[in-house]
């Protein structure tokens, strides 16, 4: 015999035998190509045909042996395939025969799994059935596969897709049918999976994809409320009738879309001359016992969510109505109260307590801020609401920024620019603001005030609080107290906004207990606090950047309603530059080297809604210095409220 059937790294090969050596043999492919092969590796030696010709003569006839009548007819035990060929064939079988049989055998390893060299074992009939069934299953996923890719290229969103359409975009499971089909469509388009998705109309718009992504990431049960929340719990009436009257008729200073509104003021006179001032909080803790099941939802959304247009309540809204300081009613408040000299420009004794205040009107900025200038403030004549005690605010509040500035050895960041988006439908306006306003500073200072003074009534009463500290330049939170060098303080704690704050709400629970002079809810070694922490400062950085995502978002949809293509921009540091009117960041090309707050003009050549892409050229300077952009490594003043 001349010729050989080897099997060389897994494949069936023919050559003709140069040299045998016993062990082994030198062959030559019939490729041409020479090789050295282990005569174990041998399946078959053979005269005719020739090596170009048995493998092809071989696979037809395998095309026509039928896998299931082989393994009926096969021995039960181990076999090898040149026996079964003659079983098969009936006659000793030519090397085209015998090779066809292997080949078919090799074929099928679910019916015949190998057990060595040439050499085959029948599966038994259930292992058989159970394979086969998981093949077929194979093949029909694959065909579904498919159809959904088809469907897809053609335009359509099946509704398999559909259902599934956010978690493909955001957490796939690449295993699954849907990712596949989506894969093998997406491929096919040359797209991105999240892109043909929105095309295909799964999310509505790109602003639906953005806000379904952030939901299926923190709300996967959905932002809503359980249904038994949805009225007011009739037991808050009899708590806060509890509460002692504060005496004081108080007044709020908030944007106009401000539906929790956390914090008022009061001013009066008192008989010796002195000015008392008084801060008064929204006192929710009042109507939230610790592990409640309000307890618990706050606990998980740890703080509401803001985008343009709308917002996601960390608490549902009965409760906020119940709690918020709107006009009208007596509310339950943690008030701190500071008496001033006659001057109205230093503290010079301060208390706290839990009571019950009448509000008397909530003033809004937005609608005031062109009003209540510094030069209204300055003139006593100048009509203004509640204009005697925003007078008094005003005086103390430079007094407190000043006493910063000088701890801080730097002036408090000014002429920072703020941007409102008022959102209708598809249309946007966007309205700048200076957050050095009057009412906005008179706001801030004080709110300054209360966190920073409760924080020092927490540590001077060794009870756990969760701080705001920041050193060296970076802001942190900790459960031990520190001084927060970029507002320049020794203390500072959340405490202002418990309607929208989880972390202000638990740190109110421990400022009430230290006003009572109750034991606080939590110890200075709570795990509880640690965990509430974590979780706070993980949570809050998604919902800022989910913000940022959204009024970028909304910014580019305005740059679309206005229709042109060049605009004035702002440049911040770097490469980095701010439209003029409004907060939307980008890196033009061709930008020479400027200093911060240089107006330039650039042209806006390309954005998309769905990575909020931005790319423009720079064209020339504007002609105009504005103020530079605020420290970047000191957190505004607004931010830290």
């Amino acid at each position: 015999m001349t010729y050989v059937l080897v099997e060389e790294n897994g494949d069936l090969k023919t050559g003709t035998i140069l040299v045998d050596n016993g062990t082994s043999l030198q062959i030559e492919l019939s490729t041409g190509r020479r090789a050295k092969v282990k005569s174990a590796f041998v399946h078959l030696r053979f005269d005719s045909p020739s090596p170009g010709e048995l493998l092809p003569a071989a696979r037809a006839l395998a095309e026509d042996i039928d896998i299931d009548f082989l393994w009926e007819c096969a021995p039960a035990e181990e076999f090898g395939f040149a026996d079964l060929a003659a079983d098969y064939f009936g006659h000793e079988p030519s090397a085209a025969e015998a090779t066809a049989l292997l080949l078919r055998l090799q074929s099928a390893p679910v019916y015949f799994p190998r057990k060595g060299k040439g050499r085959f074992r029948p599966a038994d009939r259930d292992t058989l059935e159970t394979a086969l069934a998981a093949i077929e299953r194979r093949r029909q996923q694959e065909l579904e596969i498919e159809r959904l890719a088809d469907e897809m290229l053609a335009g359509r969103l099946p509704e398999a897709i559909a259902a599934v359409a956010v978690a493909l975009a955001v957490r796939p499971d690449k295993t699954g049918i849907e990712y596949r089909a989506l894969d093998r469509a997406a491929s096919a388009a040359r797209k991105a999976p999240e892109r043909l998705l929105s095309e295909l109309g799964a999310f509505g718009s790109s602003q639906g994809l953005h806000r379904a992504s952030f939901e299926f990431e923190h709300f996967p049960a959905g932002t809503g409320f359980p249904a038994v929340l949805h009225d007011g719990d009739p037991g808050w009436d009899a708590r806060i009738e509890r509460l002692p009257e504060a005496g004081v008729e108080a007044f709020s200073i908030d944007d106009s879309s401000t539906i929790e509104i956390d914090d008022a003021f009061s001013v009066r006179r008192l008989d010796d001359g002195r000015i008392r001032v008084g801060i008064h909080i929204a006192a929710p803790a009042v109507g939230i016992d610790p592990g409640s099941r309000l307890d618990r939802i706050a606990r998980e959304r740890l703080s509401t969510v803001y985008m343009p247009g709308e917002k996601i309540l960390m608490l549902p809204p009965p409760l906020v109505a119940r709690f918020s300081l709107d006009s009208g009613g007596m509310v339950p408040a943690l008030s701190l109260y500071v008496d001033l000299d006659v001057a109205g420009e230093r503290v010079v004794e301060r208390f706290s307590r839990l009571e019950r205040v009448r509000v008397v009107e909530n003033l809004r900025h937005d609608l005031l801020d062109a009003v209540v200038t510094e030069a209204a403030l300055a003139s006593p004549e100048a009509p203004l609401p509640q204009g005697e005690a925003l007078r008094v605010l005003w005086r103390l509040a430079n007094a407190l920024c000043a006493g910063r500035e000088q701890v801080r050895g730097k002036p408090e960041p000014r002429f920072r620019t703020d941007f409102s988006f008022f959102v209708e439908g598809d249309a946007v306006r966007i309205v700048q603001r200076r957050r050095d306003a009057p009412l906005d500073r008179i706001v801030s200072e004080l709110m300054i005030l209360a966190n920073s003074e409760w924080g020092r009534l927490l540590a001077g009463s060794d009870i756990a609080g969760l701080y705001r500290i920041q050193q060296a330049g970076r802001v942190r939170m900790s459960t031990q107290p520190g001084p927060h060098e970029g507002i320049g303080v020794e203390h500072y704690i959340w405490s202002t906004s418990p309607l929208r704050r989880y972390v202000d709400l638990l740190n109110q629970r421990q400022l009430i207990a230290a006003v009572a002079g109750d034991v606080a809810p939590y110890g200075n070694k709570d795990t509880e606090l640690m965990s509430v922490l974590s979780a706070f400062e993980a949570r809050h950085a998604a919902y800022a950047e989910f913000q940022q995502r959204m009024e970028r978002y909304w910014c580019l949809r305005w740059l679309e309603q206005q229709g042109q293509q060049r605009h004035e921009a702002v440049t911040v540091r770097d490469d980095l530059v701010r439209l003029a009117a409004a907060p939307l960041y980008f890196r033009p090309t061709g930008l020479p080297p400027l200093p911060p707050g240089r107006r330039i003009v650039v042209d806006l050549l390309e954005r998309d809604l769905l990575d909020l892409s931005l790319h423009g050229r720079f064209v020339d300077l504007a002609g105009q210095v504005v103020a530079d952009e605020p420290e970047t490594d000191v957190p505004a003043v607004a931010s830290e409220r």
